[in-house]
This record gives structure tokens, sequence and C-alpha cells, in this order.
């Protein structure tokens, strides 16, 4: 099985495919280590170590080993009892044998997921007269990626990538909307923060956490937001405010930053006048989508639990047992799977939530 409530008990298992061939029980026993980093905010990473039994370091069968090839795809699979889940796909980026006088010698493996095509390159161009979606769509099959976009609504007069990566550029755009930018596969998602989505999963302290840490904090939250711009052809200003009721959910919390803070510190007003804003719908937008992703963070932090695929970052758990301001929904925003043939394999989180 993928996961379990009682995964403590059993047995954890892998499978590393590349190009769709599996490594052989015999190769699989000289992996060390196994880490993957998957993130809505940057490409997703795999690492693998391969050891050896001898400790001569010309006995070493896996240096020259011809999967081991950058631009390899790469599936890696994780869970229980033969039942695995992919946890990630993607491609091997780079090769890193390690050399030491105190043990025999290593190879880790290291790739990234496809969001790393959107790195290679800067560029410099203008975008006219196009949603932020449909420029995640062309950039998408620029790098032979499929589009899975959300449109995005307000047509901007222009868009400038000014000597950025796609990755850099396509990332400042998600930013702006409070949108993420996803790689599954070979699909590149474009789509709004999940945060007011339905719990996908329940951990509890009991059963599931080892350790969960979240940290509420009122720094940097604020009772509202406002972006200026100017209109050059009707010659007039323009205001876009965002403040208590606009964020899209509370995630099953109280209270929020903006209802509880004033009250003990006074009003915290946040003002946007420094990027070119040129329609009433773009500040709109922009005040909203600022306000929002500052109150996602009111609470932050990162737990660890028995291994799960199930856990992926841009969804909602919710977690019992820890009381009840700190009870109750989180969204993801990075998940680390650790395996290790001496440690077993446990699952590392980050989140976030918007209320208490």
């Amino acid at each position: 099985m993928a996961v379990s409530s009682d995964t403590q008990l059993l047995v954890p298992e892998f499978d590393i495919l590349i190009n769709g061939r599996s490594l052989t029980q015999t190769e699989q026993a000289y992996l060390i280590e196994l880490e993957i980093d998957v993130s809505v905010a940057f490409p997703s990473m795999f690492s693998f170590v391969m050891g050896t039994a001898g400790t001569q370091h010309e006995d070493h069968p896996w240096l020259d080993e011809e999967r081991f090839t950058i631009g390899r795809a790469v599936e890696v699979k994780l869970g229980y009892e033969k039942e695995l889940a992919s946890v990630i796909t993607g491609e091997i980026t780079g090769l890193e044998p390690e050399f030491s006088a105190m043990r025999g010698p290593a190879l880790r493996v290291r790739g990234y997921d496809r969001r790393h095509r959107l790195m290679r390159g800067v560029h410099t161009r203008t975008f006219l007269k196009m949603k932020d979606s449909d420029i995640a769509q062309q950039i998408a099959g620029e790098v032979n990626l499929n589009p899975d976009v959300v449109d995005s609504k307000v047509v901007h007069e222009y868009l400038f990538q000014a000597n950025q990566t796609n990755m850099d550029f396509l990332q400042e755009r998600a930013r702006s909307l409070q949108y993420e930018l996803i790689v599954d596969d070979r699909t590149l998602r474009f789509r709004p923060a999940a945060n007011k989505e339905h719990k996908a999963v329940t951990l509890t302290m009991e059963h599931d956490l080892l350790e969960f840490y979240p940290r509420l904090t009122s720094f940097q939250q604020v009772s509202s937001v406002t972006v200026r711009g100017w209109n050059p052809k009707e010659k007039r200003e323009i205001v876009g405010r965002a403040g208590g009721g606009d964020e899209d959910s509370r995630m099953g919390g109280e209270h929020s930053d903006t209802s509880t803070t004033p009250t003990a510190f006074g009003q915290a007003l946040m003002m946007v006048a420094d990027r070119p804003v040129l329609s009433q719908e773009e500040a709109d937008q922009m005040a909203k989508s600022q306000y929002k992703k500052i109150g996602l963070s009111l609470i932050r932090g990162d737990g660890v639990c028995w291994g799960r695929t199930d856990l992926l970052p841009g969804t909602v758990i919710s977690v019992e047992g820890v009381g009840k301001r700190f009870g109750g929904q989180y969204y993801l925003t990075s998940v680390v799977h650790r395996y290790s043939s001496q440690r077993g394999y446990h699952t590392h989180f980050e989140f976030q939530r918007n209320a208490s």
C-alpha cells in the first residue's frame, strides 16, 4: 500500500524507473539513500546515491553506467507492500561521484521535474494584449510541455520579460496572481493557489505525525492593501483595494490576522505603487492577490510523519490532536520524501495557513 496509518509497522519499498526500465533487485541493493523534494515554488528535485561493495576507487560499476546519462527520463515510486505510488517524474540533470579515503566510492544521480526546462536561457520580449494564462500556455509550448491553465481573466496591455528565464518570469506572474506554477510529468499547470480546497488528507499526532512545528506571527500582516497606478489614455489615477473578507477561505480557522492584530497593535496598511498598473482590473486583481498571499503567511511551519505518498504540495491537509488554535487545515507548499536502508521512509512537509 502507498500509505497507511500503521506505516511504522510496514517495510517501505521503492522503485526507480529510468527510461521506463526499473532498477533490478540486485541494483536496488546498492542504493544508499533516496530523496525527493517536491515544491510549488521551485522545480522539484530527486537524487539517489548508488554505492559499491568494494572499497577500491576503480571498483565503481556506476560511473560509466549508460542509463545514468544526462537527459534520461526518471520516475520514482515509493510505498509499502508492493503497492507503490509515483512521487516524481523528471529528467537526469547531473551526476556527482563521491570519492573518499574513508569509505568506498559512490555516485549521486540528480535531476528535476521538467520545470527545469524553463530555467535554460534568458529572454527579453514583450507580450501585448494577453492574459497571464495565455502567456503560460505559449511558453509551455515553447519548451515542449502540455499546457493546463486556468483563465486569469485580466488582459494586460503589455507585459515585459526583461532578460529573465521563463521560470523567473512565470513565477513572477504567478506570485502577482496568487497562482501556482507546477509541472506534472509533461504537463505545465498554471492555476490559483488551492488553499480554499477541501482537505485531502488528515494527520493526527497519535497515529501519523512524528513532529509538528507551527509558527504564528503577526509580523508582515496587514489590514488592507492598496494598489495605485495611472491610466495614461484617460489621464486618471487607478486605485485597487483589498482587505478583510477578500480571502478565499479561512481554512476552518476562526480568526484571521486582520481581525486580531488591529486590536492589539493598530491598523497596518500596505501601499503598492512601484509596479505598472494600466487598468482597474489589474489594480483590483493585484490588490486581492497580494492581500491573500500575505494572509497565508500568518501561520507557517513544518512537520514530519511516517512516509506518505499522498502528501502533495498545492493541496490541503487537516491536522488533529494539536489543540483548537493550531488544529485544522493547512496548505502544503513543499514535501520532501526521504528513504534510506537504515532509517526507512519519512516525509517532511512545509505548510501555510491564514487563520487560527
